[in-house]
């Protein structure tokens, strides 16, 4: 498996380690995507930086293919911790069950590394299932929900989002359901419910932050 690099620009750190999308696709892999937006450390500690995160899973076998990561801090840590489990063979889902070091000052209770390996064990067992932004044809026909709180999305709201805040389980009836919120946390416990109501919902992998950088790049190169 490839090695891994990390980048400094204009206060940003650039890392990654093993295969992207593109090269593990290329190899004919069947993938898991994972994208999130964590925080470097816990988010009532002052100075908590948003990294962006992003995992390339095998789906046929767990393996860890490859991870990527872009933010002001932290994005070596977890980069380093994820490689270190690449050359040790352990599953995506394992990763939710390491125990990194832990304190306010440099990591949540649960590190952005467990929680790549939570969303992939989810995904992987099945209790939810995710939509890449560039999957738009997958949800033909479904009510796409916007599940942030009302003032969130008048401030940055979308013609084709309908807004139905997380705490309310309403949604058309007899129509399938793809739910977005700025974070993951929101459209993951909004598809729970959902699920429990009987509904099939698919939450929008890594979230509108993830759909709003990826749509505005592709725009910008005329794709």
């Amino acid at each position: 498996m490839p090695g891994g690099f990390i980048v400094g620009v204009l206060g940003l750190r650039a890392a990654a380690t093993g295969w992207n999308e593109r090269r593990a696709r290329a190899a004919g892999r069947r993938l898991r995507i994972i994208r999130t937006h964590p925080g470097d450390h816990a988010g009532h500690c002052p100075g908590a930086e948003q990294m962006n995160l992003g995992l390339v899973v095998d789906a046929d076998t767990d393996d860890v293919l490859g991870a990527q990561g872009v933010g002001p801090a932290g994005v070596d840590k977890r980069i380093d911790v994820i490689a270190a489990v690449m050359a040790g063979g352990p599953r995506a889902a394992e990763l939710g069950r390491l125990e990194p070091a832990c304190a306010p000052q440099s990591s949540s209770a649960k590190d952005p590394v467990n929680m790549l390996g939570l969303v992939d064990e989810n995904l992987r067992d099945g209790p939810t299932e995710n939509l890449q932004w560039h999957e738009p044809d997958a949800a033909a026909g479904a009510a796409v929900l916007d599940v942030r709180s009302p003032a969130e999305h008048a401030r940055a709201g979308h013609p084709r989002l309908a807004a139905h805040p997380a705490g309310r389980a309403a949604r058309p009836a007899g129509r399938a359901a793809r739910r977005g919120a700025r974070r993951v946390l929101r459209g993951y416990s909004a598809c729970r419910i959902l699920a429990r109501h009987g509904r099939r919902a698919r939450s929008l992998d890594g979230g509108l932050a993830t759909w709003s950088s990826g749509t505005a790049a592709a725009r910008a190169s005329g794709q």
